[in-house]
């Protein structure tokens, strides 16, 4: 019932924003039949959705754009906060990684593989497990972020293995974005600090360098109380001073002329309280990860307007597990460290060309080589269970056109063939249909397929607790889509989507009886749901969106609705300036319904987070203040067979405190 309140609240204080005289005088002097080509040249670019820059109205997907000036008026601290903020995405966390959701669709425990990440452009999933963090041990500091691009829905068609839900291309800050020194410092809840220190420019000659580095530390909650593990051999279920956690991130990028060297770095520590794979509980127990890359860029635009992309990098992952497990239960308990560890090195290459033919076709062909030349796994304590080293190899082409068969109607279509040494090849297209019917509405009928790959973690994994699944075969997904946009005035956009995905032979870790954990083609999925959002962006300085995402995933087995699957996210974004351009409070709230686990559900919540954020007093200086789950709602995330608890208690009330010095 609660949630229901809200969701009327919030529908009526977003309506009422609209209609206000405030606003509205805002939206009459801005007509949009006053201006049309204005009110196109508002209309942001994508670069992610085809591998060129299109505006989002001519794009092949539903496409949702992060700026850093709303990471800093919203307070974001963490790359799952946004996602959170985004229709139809939603974050869990187990008080160890944090895991991306999308369209009801989010495995638990699984390392977010079903999503892409690009680092500028960069492909950043790993060759262990096709990861990456969306908590602390996100590669990429929020502070460097320019902007966010993601584009929802299967594009294997062009970027292969992972593009599986969608695509997510982090856009980091240039030394021209820079132009200078900043110093940035965080405090918060749990002893949590953060400091870093950027330095960029773009000299007179071309040559464009940036250099970013930060540290975060956080003690942690003192105490976790976990009812599963109530006992008094078990601590009363309270795990103490385990929460602990700390990062350090790195980023580096030079570019003069057609060509742009960048090298990142992030390392990760943290410790685990909720005895996950069944650890001794309340005994120390804690995960490093550790990411590298470095890759050299050539970007050349002929007279002939044919464009040249090439990249070659070299790349590592590295990760070291620490779980205790109790051997005996007498006065003495034997405690053995279990020992978890993961090393992969690989390099790659791409090469793209695009070129304008005959006026009405966008023509993009690519390949790329990717060498997994060191794939190494091991789990040991007094014996070594698993040793696995391996190297494997993949390739890809792929082709795809942009047809401009009228003025207001344009056909994308693409096909791409990926090959793997483990498995063979796998051919998947994209097909869309794009009309505008009106110049300020548009009509997207998209089709495509996906694939994600087994991975060595799922392949070859023996650990405690864990045995090998030397069988598994791709999992593949099919999505049908109709996206209808429609922009009232040059701030005000309307969007509705409704999509139909078919998920088949889904893996994921599962009991196989009352000892073992295995990775499984599970079933089959059947996924449906409409999106809805509304957003505008006064020109007074407010701006606001409010989203709703109606979703159901299915096993077509049993026509159950999956485990961390919520059928209803409702969310509400606004920034209100309350001082000219100088100070401004950002509001969110969020609302999900229940999930179902592994044994059971959690139940629905509502979050709200409160940021105030300040500028202009004195030249370079920022200053934010932000309460995070602002009325200490009590909720809880599901997580995977690897733990005995129903659910993962998340964060009660939190504050963060933020300077910014820019020289």
């Amino acid at each position: 019932m609660k949630s229901v309140r809200l969701a009327g609240l919030t529908s009526s204080v977003l309506v009422g924003l609209l209609q206000s005289p405030v606003f509205a005088a805002d939206a009459l002097s801005d007509p949009l039949t006053s201006d049309t080509d204005a009110l196109f040249q508002d209309i942001p670019s994508v670069y992610s959705a085809s591998k060129y820059e299109q505006k989002v109205t001519k794009a092949p997907a539903s496409i949702s754009i992060v700026t850093a000036d709303e990471i800093k008026k919203w307070g974001y601290r963490t790359f799952g906060d946004i996602l959170s903020s985004l229709k139809g995405f939603y974050n869990t966390n187990d008080r160890n990684y944090g895991y991306a959701g999308a369209r009801g669709f989010g495995v638990p425990g699984d390392y977010n593989s079903r999503i892409l990440l690009l680092i500028d452009g960069h492909r950043f999933n790993d060759n262990i497990y096709d990861q990456f963090d969306t908590s602390e041990g996100f590669p990429v500091d929020l502070d460097v972020i320019e902007r966010i691009e993601v584009v929802r829905g299967p594009g294997s068609a062009l970027y292969g293995a992972n593009a599986f839900l969608g695509v997510i291309n982090v856009i980091t800050k240039r030394g021209r974005d820079q132009h200078g020194v900043s110093v940035k410092a965080s405090y918060g809840s749990n002893d949590a600090y953060k400091t870093s220190v950027s330095i960029g420019d773009r000299f007179k000659n071309g040559l464009e360098t940036f250099l970013s580095g930060s540290f975060y530390n956080s003690q942690g909650f003192d105490k976790l109380y976990y009812s599963e593990y109530d006992d008094p051999a078990t601590n009363n279920g309270v795990s103490v001073g385990n929460d602990a956690e700390q990062a350090k991130k790195l980023l580096a990028k030079a570019s003069f002329g057609d060509f742009a060297l960048q090298g990142l770095y992030e390392n990760r520590n943290k410790d685990i309280p909720t005895a996950e794979y069944l650890t001794s509980f309340n005994n120390p127990s804690n995960t490093v990860d550790q990411a590298t890359f470095i890759e050299l860029k050539y970007d050349h635009t002929f007279e002939n307007q044919l464009n040249l992309q090439s990249r070659l990098s070299y790349n590592n992952y590295r990760y070291t597990g620490n779980y205790p497990y109790t051997y005996s239960t007498t006065n003495k308990p034997d405690v053995v460290i279990n020992k978890d560890l993961a090393y992969g090195e690989w390099w790659r290459a791409e090469l793209e060309a695009s070129k304008v033919l005959w006026e009405d076709h966008r023509l993009t062909v690519g390949g790329q080589y990717q060498d997994n030349f060191h794939q190494f796994l091991t789990n040991y304590d007094r014996e070594t269970y698993v040793a696995s080293d391996t190297s494997t190899y993949q390739y890809a082409i792929f082709i795809q056109d942009d047809y401009s068969i009228l003025d207001s109607l344009t056909l994308n279509a693409g096909v791409r063939l990926d090959y793997f040494s483990i498995f063979g090849e796998t051919v998947n297209p994209r097909v869309g249909l794009i009309y505008n019917p009106w110049q300020n509405s548009t009509v997207k009928l998209l089709y495509g397929t996906a694939f994600r790959a087994p991975n060595q973690n799922e392949l070859n994994y023996i650990g405690t607790g864990i045995t090998n699944s030397l069988h598994l075969q791709p999992e593949k997904l099919q999505t049908l889509e109709l996206v209808l946009e429609h922009y009232f005035t040059s701030q005000l956009r309307v969007e509705l989507n409704l999509f139909q995905t078919n998920i088949d032979k889904v893996i994921a870790l599962t009991a196989i009886d009352n000892v073992l954990l295995q990775q499984q083609n599970i079933g089959n999925y059947d996924a449906h749901g409409i999106e809805a959002q509304i957003e505008n962006n006064w020109l007074n300085g407010w701006q606001g969106r409010i989203s709703y995402s109606w979703q159901q995933t299915k096993d077509k087995a049993t026509n159950q609705i999956i485990s961390n699957s919520p059928e209803h996210l409702l969310k509400l974004n606004l920034i209100a300036p309350l001082w000219t351009d100088k100070v401004f409070l950002g509001f969110e709230t969020q609302v999900m319904s229940a999930r179902k686990t592994s044994s059971g559900e959690v139940a629905g919540h509502v979050v709200s987070n409160l940021t105030l954020f300040t500028q202009k007093w004195l030249k370079g200086l920022e200053l934010s203040g932000g309460v995070y789950n602002l009325f200490d709602q009590r909720y809880f995330d599901p997580v995977s067979d690897a733990y005995r608890q129903n659910g993962i208690q998340q964060d009660a009330l939190t504050f963060r405190v933020k300077a910014s010095l820019d020289f």
